[in-house]
């Protein structure tokens, strides 16, 4: 089992990443869009959590940021009808944070908010994976994706608007922790969009 990998950075699209060893291999990484957000620039080095899966026609390397975010991705693997595609574009919708959190919830509109994940699907997720997510521990780091509804669907609305999930996340964070926790959706959109604009 390739667990981690580390090396410089050759290559990097929204989905994927290439990085070559010191000892001269190269490694193409399926990424979701919050591990590409965090990555270094080209020539760079990083270092990725990775999962391999082994297919009849192939083998695909994918690569995370965190531990958290590579076991959550193994989670979702488990849940019937869900392959790495499907788990990579939950990860690229939502934070793993914000995945378990609407699953243990069953917040369905939630879950149908990543595509191709309709009202069965998300049913699905809730059914095969609820109980089986008590013992992830939920990032609460600082920095971690500020959470509640009014921050969900005003970090939506920004991404909407042509931000980054990473800045859309960080501009939201900053209008709550300046006194946003009771802010409705739209003032929190309005708060957040000075600050990326005083930036």
């Amino acid at each position: 089992m390739i667990a981690h990998v580390a090396g410089r950075i050759v290559a990097k699209e929204l989905d994927r990443v290439e990085l070559l060893t010191k000892g001269g291999v190269g490694y193409e990484l399926f990424i979701p869009l919050s591990t590409y957000e965090g990555l270094p620039k080209l020539g760079e080095d990083a270092a990725l959590h990775t999962h391999l899966v082994v297919k009849e026609d192939g083998w695909q390397l994918f690569g995370f940021a965190t531990a958290f975010e590579r076991r959550v991705f193994q989670k979702v693997l488990a849940a019937k009808g869900v392959g790495p595609a499907l788990a990579i574009g939950m990860l690229s919708t939502l934070t793993a944070e914000r995945l378990v959190r609407a699953i243990r919830e069953k917040d369905i509109a939630t879950l149908q908010g990543v595509p191709r994940v309709g009202r069965k699907k998300a049913e699905q997720l809730i059914l095969d994976l609820a109980d089986k997510l008590d013992q992830l521990q939920v990032d609460t780091t600082p920095g971690a994706r500020p959470e509640g509804a009014s921050a969900d669907d005003a970090i939506r609305a920004l991404v909407s608007l042509g931000y980054t999930t990473g800045d859309a996340e960080r501009a939201v964070k900053a209008a709550i922790d300046a006194g946003g926790k009771k802010m409705s959706a739209t003032e929190l959109i309005r708060a957040s969009l000075s600050r990326i604009g005083a930036r």
